[in-house]
């Protein structure tokens, strides 16, 4: 029960992150600025977060499923949501965006989804790995 939980959440993880870069590249409401430093750095993402999306909805499909590859594309979605999770952190970090929180409701957004994907990661992977190694 606890891995077709993880699936639901997992296939929705993906169609949320569709969803925020539809935002992003129509309606903008998702952009903490809109400074040509900004959005070089987010316009480098959605490749990497399709990629990451792609082995969400595959992995909740699987672990749905109860199929065998589920546990597979879980530990590649667990991965790629760390990895993107710190990439996203550092950048705010570095150049002192959190601190915008107080007054901007899409960094307090991103805040959220920096927490979000951290956890689904870290999340994924410790309940995917026991069912990797056991198939």
């Amino acid at each position: 029960m606890a891995n077709r939980i993880l699936g639901v959440v997992l296939i929705v993880g993906a169609a949320v992150t569709a969803l925020y870069w539809w935002s992003y590249f129509n309606a903008g409401d998702v952009m903490v600025s809109h400074e040509r430093w900004y959005t070089a750095f987010e316009n480098a993402f959605p490749f990497a977060d399709g990629w990451m999306a792609l082995c969400m909805a595959g992995a909740g499909v699987g672990l749905v499923q109860n199929r065998a590859w589920g546990p597979a594309l879980g530990l590649l979605a667990g991965s790629a949501l760390i990895f993107l999770t710190a990439m996203d952190v550092t950048f705010n970090i570095q150049n002192n965006l959190y601190a915008l929180a107080a007054t901007n409701d899409a960094m307090q957004a991103e805040i959220a989804i920096n927490v979000a994907t951290a956890v689904l990661g870290a999340w994924t992977i410790a309940a995917c790995w026991p069912r990797y190694r056991a198939g």
